[in-house]
């Protein structure tokens, strides 16, 4: 009797990954999947803290993806790891902050260490050649193979009978004439390939899961960057980046406004850490001032803090401005006048 063989799935909660990954377990192939978390994955996040998601699912669409495969999934924090790949792209950056190429190669480099690790055979991954302007073009689909070290261990079986026929195709692990020639942008193979698997409710298939390719959260980071004149961060920048308004009216310190009770609720956990305010004579936001602010930049954030209150009419509104000793104070100001903010002043 021949060897069962192992593969494993990089599952990142769309469509294609569970494609893929079910594709091969079709063909008798043992499979196991691997999300790694970067930190900057969309989901969990401002779905869950935001009252104006509240009809979207609260899920890990990685984990709902394995349970409708029936597979275990390995969740690999690599949030550290990650941080030389996001500020030292070889390849540069997308549209926006987004590495993708380089994200790419250094997930499958990490899913080849994992397999050696754990005596698993070969790799899937759910690309598609052309559907993604930067990772998933014919001309960067060897590069991710050559430069991850996984070479002929890296099989997609979504697009695998347009490309060079990989080491398990060539030694019988898989039929290569039950793979697919999906190629473009177009989503009508992926969704008449689900409808045949019996998938019906899965993750929107043209929503990608990270933060780094929207242009808004990009300039936010760019702009953290700026301001330390260094690129660092740490996991409370990526989920603070994630929330409410962010308003810098000069170079030494910007305001986070909270929008909303449930990005309220979440930015209290990180008070203690920030100079905080609110309106103690109407109801109001909660907002965080970071950075070095000057008293009389404390006055700016507080005319801030008071317009996106209920008092942004009122003559004078109380705000209670608490330090990161917790010592607090209240001041009155007069709160700005839409036409007051500069708009540059927006992040």
């Amino acid at each position: 009797m021949s060897k069962q063989r192992k593969a494993v799935a990089l599952i990142s909660g769309g469509l294609d990954s569970l494609l893929a990954a079910r594709t091969i377990m079709d063909q008798g192939v043992h499979v196991e999947g691997i999300n790694f978390y970067t930190g900057f994955c969309v989901e969990g996040h401002t779905h869950a803290i935001r009252k104006k998601d509240k009809d979207k699912p609260k899920r890990n669409n990685a984990l709902w993806s394995a349970e409708q495969l029936g597979i275990k999934l390995h969740i690999v924090d690599i949030i550290e790891e990650y941080k030389d790949v996001l500020i030292n792209p070889k390849h540069g950056y997308g549209a926006n902050m987004n590495p993708c190429l380089d994200c790419k190669i250094f997930m499958v480099h990490k899913a080849k260490e994992w397999i050696k690790e754990n005596d698993f055979d070969f790799i899937i991954t759910g690309e598609v050649i052309g559907q993604r302007p930067m990772s998933q073009r014919k001309d960067t689909m060897p590069v991710i193979a050559e430069e991850s070290g996984a070479d002929e261990l890296l099989l997609r079986p979504l697009c695998a009978q347009n490309l060079p026929m990989t080491l398990p195709e060539r030694e019988g692990w898989v039929d290569r004439e039950r793979l697919h020639n999906f190629s473009g942008r177009g989503r009508k193979p992926q969704m008449a390939l689900a409808d045949e698997f019996g998938f019906e409710d899965f993750a929107q298939p043209a929503g990608g899961c990270c933060f780094l390719t929207d242009k808004s959260y990009s300039d936010k980071l760019v702009d953290l960057w700026s301001a330390r004149g260094r690129k660092e961060y740490d996991l409370d920048d990526i989920m603070l980046l994630k929330v409410g308004r962010h308003i810098r009216p000069k170079d030494n310190f910007k305001v986070i406004v909270a929008r909303e009770d449930g990005e309220a609720r979440f930015m209290q956990g990180y008070k203690k850490d920030f100079i905080n305010m609110n309106c103690s004579s109407h109801r109001g936001p909660l907002a965080m001032v970071d950075g070095a602010p000057t008293e009389e930049d404390l006055l700016v954030a507080a005319k801030l803090t008071a317009r996106y209150g209920q008092g942004r009419d009122a003559e004078k509104v109380d705000i209670t401005i608490r330090e990161k000793d917790g010592s607090e104070r209240t001041v009155q100001v007069t709160p700005f006048k839409s036409d007051e903010i500069p708009k540059q002043w927006f992040v």
